[in-house]
């Protein structure tokens, strides 16, 4: 199957009320008609509300694959509507199990690389009115995954994407995701991780870490 652009999806965060409480998000997010030009931080238009957690050169780009959304509209008993998980690109042909930290893709005049498994946060559930959809996400792997931008440029919705280099290390978003959430003790796979030089700061960082408490109970 072809590699492309279902969707591309800005938006600039708003306030909604959430368990009584005003809640600034960027998760709300509408396609884009017209070309959008990529930035090193994000797409124009686009804004993320919490900058400590979301946002930065290693998430500038938030993607999803097309194919889960079936899944989900079975799972949580409801039609999904666009950008449904906040993402940026709703991409086509592109699994977590099929993607790699560190590969490189063209996206219409710009060059992105993968540098995370996306971790989904309380707002998905806020915005499905799902309480634990957060951790069905994560329990299920179709989490999608983060992009840095290598190149900036003009990206077309609808385009087709195009791999530019496969990572050496050939370690899957969905491996990843596994180490992270559920084979967490797994320090042979940590080390595998941690070799990956496009693994995000925010990443690495979680597992040094993990690694480090895991050597240091092996010490006590």
């Amino acid at each position: 199957m072809s590699m492309k652009i279902v969707a591309i999806n800005i938006g600039k965060p708003i306030t909604v009320e959430y368990n009584g409480k005003a809640l600034t998000t960027g998760i709300f997010k509408t396609p884009s008609l017209e070309p959008v030009f990529l930035r090193k931080l994000n797409f124009e238009g686009d804004g993320q509300a919490d900058l400590v957690n979301h946002g930065g050169e290693d998430k500038a780009v938030c993607a999803y694959p097309y194919e889960h959304y079936a899944y989900w509209e079975q799972a949580i008993n409801k039609d999904l509507g666009n950008s449904a998980f906040g993402e940026n690109l709703t991409l086509q042909g592109m699994l977590e199990q099929d993607i790699h930290i560190g590969d490189i893709y063209q996206v219409g005049e710009a060059v992105v690389q993968v540098s995370q498994p996306r971790e989904p946060c309380f707002k998905i559930a806020k915005k499905h009115g799902v309480p634990d959809l957060a951790l069905q996400v994560q329990n299920a792997g179709y989490t999608g995954y983060y992009f840095r931008v290598l190149q900036e440029g003009w990206v077309q919705p609808n385009s087709e994407v195009e791999l530019i280099q496969r990572d050496g290390n050939q370690l899957s978003v969905q491996f990843a995701n596994n180490i992270m959430h559920h084979d967490k003790s797994n320090k042979e796979a940590i080390q595998q991780i941690l070799a990956v030089e496009a693994l995000s700061d925010g990443w690495r960082e979680t597992f040094m870490k993990r690694l480090a408490k895991m050597e240091t109970d092996t010490k006590a």
